[in-house]
């Protein structure tokens, strides 16, 4: 259906209705907030993630670092064990050299002794490593005393003891006294020996057996 205007005049449009913006902005803000702590979860999450990727990382090094340190360290095991077994056998061999050659050192040096005690002799000597045992008889306690001293003297002697003096009561025919002597011998003992031995006394073997040997 067509409409005339006979008035001549425009009609007025009908005027819109203003927007209210004022209930809109919370929401805008609501929004916003969303957004902004999402991309906030999301960077925390990617640096929290790099984090573990790195301390996962450094945790798989350490463990590697560990194994190797731990084969180091039973490799040195192994080495320790070896260098104490090769110790061993060194020290065996430097025993066996040591009381192949100190043998006869010891007795030159107790015969050397023995000969410048007046009335006194010895009838057994026990070596057990650097220890010695001397036992013997004297016709006083005097001839016991000065060989004491000098086995101290001699260089090659420390820690000379008496260990007992008694008189023979077996034999009554002489009056004797019954000896037995514990003294260790000096690291430094041949070295000593050489300095102390006087040029003019001869070296003598000592008693193989245990028959007396009285000397004066």
């Amino acid at each position: 259906m067509i409409r005339i205007n006979l008035l001549g005049q425009m009609r007025p449009k009908a005027a819109r209705r203003p927007v209210d913006t004022g209930a809109a902005m919370p929401v805008v803000f609501i929004g916003a907030g969303i957004v902004l702590g999402a991309l906030f979860l999301v960077y925390f999450y990617h640096s929290w993630q790099t984090q573990l990727n790195e301390e996962n990382n450094r945790i798989k090094q350490l463990t590697s670092q560990k194994t190797e340190l731990e084969q180091i360290k039973l490799q040195v095991q192994a080495f320790e064990k070896q260098k104490q077994v090769l110790q061993q056998r060194v020290g065996t061999i430097e025993q066996l050299q040591k009381d192949r050659t100190g043998g006869q050192e010891l007795l030159d040096q107790v015969a050397n002794t023995v000969s410048r005690a007046e009335n006194l002799w010895l009838t057994s000597m026990t070596k057990k490593g650097t220890g010695v045992t001397l036992e013997g008889a004297a016709a006083s306690l005097n001839s016991v005393a000065n060989f004491i001293t000098a086995l101290k003297r001699s260089g090659y002697f420390q820690k000379v003891e008496i260990r007992e003096s008694k008189q023979d009561e077996k034999n009554t025919a002489v009056q004797t006294f019954l000896f037995t002597i514990d003294a260790e011998i000096t690291p430094s003992g041949p070295d000593a020996t050489a300095q102390t031995k006087p040029a003019s006394a001869p070296a003598q073997s000592a008693p193989k057996s245990a028959a007396p040997a009285k000397k004066g």
